[in-house]
């Protein structure tokens, strides 16, 4: 298993450098939260509630609670993500959710998506949220068959690939999720995590989490994936 994996990651490698990119743009503005929407179960009563996202000395902030979602307004295709995040205080629970699109499609919180796992020492493990995804052995890093689900009380969460790529915390961590077609791979300070394949979703919103723990971003920032290399190596899952 070792060695296919050594052999399936340098290929993803060599892979994503044949990965045309242009038009980067940052998904915020440093100043306040134009382009993005909230939706915190918590606010539907009361309009008082603490907004749990905030601007700060020029960083997004989620401040974990009340528990919630800041998206975007606009949805993405083809695309790499990078975000730049750390928990300045306490480690904890956070997420990236790419392909976002029905709200409180799960536990009436989540939106329909798939997650990028950031809570502290699991970053890039993969959450299914009412939207499915497949990785190489993936009975060994998502449990039994049997037990496998994208809903309440389903086995919805896959494990990465390594959990010592995260930095000390109050240390700044990159993350790059790049999402091209129905696959999504994903880097921790420029270690690949993951990578899924045959996705049901290819496109949507992209969403952070406010689940709990105080988490700082600094970067958040999309490339659009406009063409592959026709010399792009052909990768197999299997392999």
């Amino acid at each position: 298993m070792k060695a296919r994996l050594i052999i399936f990651l340098i290929a993803l490698s060599c892979y994503s450098c044949n990965v045309s990119e242009q038009k980067t743009q940052s998904l915020f503005n440093g100043s306040d939260l134009s382009g993005w929407h909230v939706d915190v179960p918590a606010m539907d009563s009361n309009p008082d509630t603490l907004n749990p996202f905030i601007m700060r000395d020029g960083m997004l902030v989620s401040l974990g609670t009340p528990g919630g979602h800041l998206i975007t307004n606009d949805e993405f295709q083809n695309y790499s993500l990078e975000v730049e995040y750390r928990f300045a205080g306490t480690p904890g629970n956070c997420g990236v959710l790419v392909h976002a699109s029905t709200p409180r499609a799960l536990y009436e919180m989540f939106p329909k998506s798939m997650e990028v796992q950031m809570a502290h020492n699991n970053a890039g493990d993969f959450w299914c949220i009412v939207e499915d995804i497949e990785v190489p052995d993936m009975e060994a890093r998502r449990g039994p068959k049997e037990n496998w689900g994208i809903t309440e009380g389903k086995g919805r969460n896959i494990k990465n690939l390594t959990d010592d790529s995260e930095k000390p915390v109050g240390e700044w961590n990159t993350m790059i999720i790049e999402v091209l077609g129905n696959e999504i791979k994903v880097w921790v300070n420029g270690v690949i995590v993951n990578h899924g394949f045959n996705c049901t979703a290819n496109k949507g919103q992209i969403a952070l989490q406010a689940e709990g723990s105080e988490v700082e971003f600094r970067k958040i920032e999309l490339k659009t994936i406009t063409s592959i290399s026709e010399t792009s190596p052909a990768v197999s899952p299997s392999s």
